[in-house]
């Protein structure tokens, strides 16, 4: 059998909880990838997983191989990787994880250039608001805003980005200017659920930081949602500057209270500590670096 072809096969599997999903990611049928485990159990002598008609979960064992199997495999990659680096030619697939708004516009756009200088690299993106386990999902990289909370993970900063308060002409003409942002309590505001305090709102007020507690009729983890309600007339959005830029740049949205920001968010690539980067992946991080102007 080939080992490597069974553990690539387990490791997909495993990350998915399904044959199907798995044989899926490795573009292969999901007979092939059941085979493939099948053999690497025989050799090894031991079953990996614990097979329902509804699921597929780890065995205690199994378990113990990933944490093993899953190091080793990223080297073959990263060994891979340096021979098609000396060969000047970067090849492979990168699976990265990203937020929905960000990575639908300004990611794309930044990776684009990156795949036409390395027609052979395949990037297979996944977007989604939700906090995603990069390492129990399989993911090579994650793209985050806000602070790394997980310390067995390594984030490498790439930009920094205004959080902004805006609202359209209309609304404001119905229900007029909030002048200081104490204003905002008798206002709709549009509340960003994935903000850590959603109904605080910090302002620098004659230097002094202060928190308005806001309250409105949306809610919403998605800031390219909150932007785009504010841009309908509905209520005061607070968002990163990135989900606004496009109705900001429109003439949908106006900016409210520039001078009292206070607060930026950063955005990082983040990767698994235990895992050696391959060329690849280490290429991508650098392009996005310089693309994003990080000094």
């Amino acid at each position: 059998m080939d080992k490597i072809e069974g553990m690539r096969a387990f490791v997909a599997v495993s990350s998915e909880n399904s044959f199907t999903a798995g044989a899926k990611r490795l573009a292969i049928s999901t007979n092939l990838a059941s085979k493939y485990v099948r053999q690497l159990e025989t050799y090894l002598g031991a079953q990996l997983f614990n097979r329902t008609t509804r699921s597929v979960t780890l065995t205690d064992i199994g378990r113990a191989y990933l944490e093993r199997c899953t190091p080793l495999l990223e080297q073959f990659y990263e060994l891979e990787g340096l021979v098609q680096e000396r060969q000047s030619e970067l090849a492979g697939t990168i699976r990265i994880s990203a937020p929905t708004g960000f990575g639908s516009r300004q990611l794309v756009k930044a990776i684009g250039p990156f795949q036409e200088a390395h027609p052979n690299i395949t990037i297979d993106l996944h977007l989604s608001d939700q906090y995603v386990a990069i390492v129990e999902e399989g993911y090579d990289l994650a793209i985050r805003f806000g602070q790394l909370k997980d310390s067995t993970l390594i984030a490498r900063k790439l930009l920094s980005m205004r959080i902004v308060v805006c609202a359209s002409s209309d609304y404001l003409a119905q229900r007029g200017r909030p002048l200081q942002p104490d204003s905002l309590t008798t206002h709709n505001c549009l509340i960003p659920t994935s903000a850590a305090d959603p109904n605080h709102w910090a302002f620098c007020i004659d230097k002094v930081i202060e928190r308005i507690r806001v309250s409105g009729s949306f809610h919403a983890d998605s800031p390219r949602a909150i932007a785009h309600m504010a841009a309908e007339g509905l209520g005061i959005a607070r968002c990163p500057y990135y989900a606004a830029e496009p109705f900001i740049k429109d003439g949908s949205l106006e900016l409210l209270f520039e001078e009292m920001e206070v607060t930026e968010l950063s955005l990082y690539a983040i990767y698994p500590s235990n895992r050696h980067l391959t060329a690849r992946i280490r290429a991508l991080i650098d392009h996005l670096v310089l693309t994003f102007n990080v000094k």
